[in-house]
């Protein structure tokens, strides 16, 4: 891509794909204009304008990160500013207690097991529009039990904590990439192109 000016190249963007539904998140960034690298070593890290760590289950990711050496290429590229993505297990891997990228702690399989699904209309500060909210689908969900100062709640349900932005990482406890609805993939999209340009805030 070198003589490609940012504003004009398609965002390369990556997906963990140790374990969960990435392919899902995948088709639905490159129906969004993404170029997209399936993650599962530490030279897919490199070049990456942004990362999704998908739902899943959270102690096989984190096997999985151990590994693969995955843990320090991860945090390095959170640390650079580049925007990421987490969503259901996605979320609680960014935590203190995990990846240490977002300053929360998650509270696993919150809302409950399987069994315990559920779904919620969601209206998501910056994301949806007001009177226009998301269907979000929660499974095995987790919530964000402690969170800094730094964190902003983009949004709850019954009062516990469903989804938050720190800086240019977002991270949701439901489902994003199963409804068809592309909001919060269009959202982080706006975070990646906005760095690409050097426009991020």
């Amino acid at each position: 891509m070198s003589g490609v000016s940012a504003d004009s190249r398609e965002p390369l963007v990556g997906v963990l794909a140790l374990q969960g539904d990435f392919a899902a998140h995948a088709r639905m960034l490159a129906a969004l204009g993404a170029a997209v690298r399936e993650v599962r070593v530490p030279a897919d890290v490199t070049g990456l304008d942004g990362l999704v760590i998908p739902g899943g289950e959270s102690t096989t990711m984190t096997l999985g990160i151990a590994r693969e050496g995955l843990g320090d290429p991860l945090r390095e590229l959170a640390g650079a500013g580049v925007p990421l993505l987490g969503t259901c297990a996605g979320l609680i891997m960014l935590d203190r207690d995990h990846l240490g990228i977002l300053d929360v702690t998650a509270h696993r399989n919150a809302f409950g097991r399987q069994i315990r699904s559920f779904e919620a209309d969601l209206e998501l500060t910056g994301i949806t529009h007001p009177g226009t909210p998301l269907r979000a689908v929660f499974i095995r969900a987790p919530w964000v039990a402690d969170h800094g100062s730094a964190v902003q709640i983009l949004a709850s349900v019954d009062d516990h904590i469903v989804a938050v932005r720190q800086a240019n990482v977002i991270a949701v406890s439901f489902h994003p990439e199963i409804t068809g609805d592309d909001r919060v993939h269009a959202a982080f999209l706006d975070l990646v192109r906005a760095r690409l340009n050097g426009a991020a805030g």
